[in-house]
């Protein structure tokens, strides 16, 4: 029986990675070596920063929220609270479109915190 020698399935792996690195500076796109670590690396990049972003992207919000109650004078933390005690569960990222799409709905949420808190 012949000897399989030229198979494919190593040129099909090196393919895959090559085609993951597409786009990569240098060798990093055409070598198979060092392609395979960059490959490998922006695996590791990708997984952290898919975490990450969720991080981001509150602390954005937080941070526009912040901005926006400074405007009407009240700090972030004492909008917060007074959203918590007057019964008001819009998520941070609802809270931050508002801010910066619908300013006059913003100021009520900010009316109703202030209320919450005298009360």
């Amino acid at each position: 029986m012949p000897r399989a020698v030229d198979g494919t399935r190593r040129k099909n792996r090196r393919k895959k990675i090559l085609k993951d690195a597409k786009g990569y500076f240098g060798r990093r796109s055409t070598n198979f070596r060092a392609a395979k670590d960059a490959v490998a690396k922006s695996g590791q990049y990708a997984y952290r920063d898919r975490r990450r972003k969720k991080r981001d992207f509150r602390k954005l919000w937080i941070t526009r929220i912040s901005a926006a109650c400074r405007a009407e004078d009240m700090t972030y933390s004492q909008f917060i609270n007074g959203l918590h005690k007057s019964g008001i569960e819009l998520n941070r990222k609802i809270i931050s479109n508002l801010a910066i799409e619908d300013k006059v709905a913003f100021s009520t949420l900010v009316d109703t915190a202030k209320k919450a808190l005298e009360a």
